[in-house]
């Protein structure tokens, strides 16, 4: 799950109280038929995504209020600061999730796979910006309809408030990590958490999925491009990880761990 709870300052909000009429960017494509039929139970994600705390007799009620929507590579389908008019399930592909700060820097706050939640609003507005970092599928809800729902679904908002908590959990982790951490510790954390995100999704591997530029992860851990490379490659030089293109092989667990320091079971970029 990611929602907007990565970052000091941020409001935690499980609903919005206004309606948004806005449209996605141009760049979103929708699928064929904007309804999906059956939501439910056709999606892969059913066992982990939002729709896991809805008894099957009650899938119908999301698919009421769904679309599904193919978002092309490096495209922005969320904008900070704009009107807040959707909410969305991450059904393939990858996305990030940042803000655009004061200096103009952009600081990314998480990624997005498979399975995982986006509700990036804080009041009625985009709190934060999200791109796909690969070919996105997304199931997208109308947030006052997604609202409602949640309104009459307690266990439903029930879910989604302990997925708030874990979020605030990654969020206090990741302060830690820009504040605490050497740079090959805040890469070894990351490894090892992306590892467990991916393995939920596609069953344990040494492979590590990685589609998003090393700029992105630079950007994620507070380190440079160049420390970021440099640490990679350390990393490989000592047999600890196999560079392979998009991903990592994992040669050596127990020492990516150690330097690690020992992962957080919440550490979730």
């Amino acid at each position: 799950m990611v929602f907007c709870a990565f970052i000091e300052g941020v409001e935690i909000r499980l609903l919005m109280s206004e309606p948004a009429d806005a449209e996605l960017p141009s760049a979103v494509i929708r699928s064929g038929s904007d309804r999906v039929t059956g939501y439910c139970s056709v999606c892969e994600r059913r066992s982990f995504a939002v729709c896991a705390a809805l008894d099957p007799c009650e899938c119908h009620e999301l698919d009421a209020i769904v679309q599904k929507s193919h978002i092309p590579a490096k495209a922005t389908f969320a904008r900070q600061g704009e009107k807040a008019a959707s909410v969305f399930s991450v059904v393939e592909g990858m996305a990030s999730i940042y803000r655009v700060l004061g200096s103009g820097r952009r600081q990314i706050v998480g990624f997005a796979i498979p399975g995982d939640f986006l509700h990036l609003a804080a009041h009625d507005r985009y709190n934060f910006s999200a791109d796909a970092v690969s070919e996105l599928t997304l199931y997208q809800f109308n947030s006052s309809d997604f609202d409602n729902l949640l309104l009459s679904k307690p266990l439903l908002l029930k879910f989604l408030y302990k997925n708030v908590s874990h979020d605030l959990a990654i969020m206090r982790e990741q302060m830690t990590m820009l504040s605490r951490r050497s740079a090959e510790e805040r890469v070894a954390v990351f490894l090892v958490a992306m590892r467990g995100r991916w393995s939920r999704i596609r069953g344990e591997s040494v492979t590590i999925e990685l589609p998003m530029q090393r700029l992105d992860i630079a950007d994620y851990l507070g380190l440079t491009i160049e420390t970021v490379s440099r640490t990679l490659t350390k990393l490989a030089r000592e047999k600890v990880i196999l560079i392979v293109p998009h991903a990592v092989r994992v040669l050596d667990e127990a020492h990516l761990n150690e330097i690690g320091g020992g992962y957080p079971p919440f550490a979730d970029p």
